[in-house]
């Protein structure tokens, strides 16, 4: 017989996409999953960039009963804490079931490399998603022409 584990919540998914659909039946589809982000310029500074883009967290509740506070909190590729994004989810309390968050972000990007998005509740971090943004010069500031 298997030994039962103990805890909860537990993550399913944490993913950066373009966009969700929900159906008439509660599924879910993600469309174009993202990781990397390419912008193009005309100086050698990244301009500062409005990235839109869609953070699905899914977790299952497992012992987790209740209220909870979920944080995504994004980190700059220098490591600078950006401002979380906060909301109040709740764990039904079957073992199975969860939270499924849909969350609109608008990231203001003003430098190349990769940002993390911790994905957090209450407190206690269960993971980090990347984004890598790459900046490419095609103006006359860009050494290579």
């Amino acid at each position: 017989m298997p030994t039962e584990t103990i805890g909860g919540p537990y993550l399913g998914v944490a993913v950066l996409c373009e966009k969700v659909l929900r159906e008439a039946d509660g599924v879910i589809s993600l469309i174009r999953i993202v990781d990397r982000w390419n912008i193009t310029g005309n100086t050698p500074e990244m301009p500062l960039s409005i990235l839109r883009f869609t953070i699905v967290v899914m977790m299952k509740s497992g012992i987790h009963r209740g209220t909870a506070r979920l944080t995504i909190t994004p980190i700059s590729p220098s490591g600078a804490a950006m401002p979380a994004i906060g909301s109040s989810v709740f764990f039904e309390g079957d073992d199975d079931r969860g939270i499924g968050a849909i969350v609109p972000i608008g990231l203001p990007a003003q430098e190349s490399g990769v940002y993390w998005f911790d994905v957090a509740v209450d407190d206690q971090t269960f993971t980090r998603v990347p984004l890598r943004v790459v900046y490419q010069c095609n103006g006359p500031g860009n050494p290579s022409r």
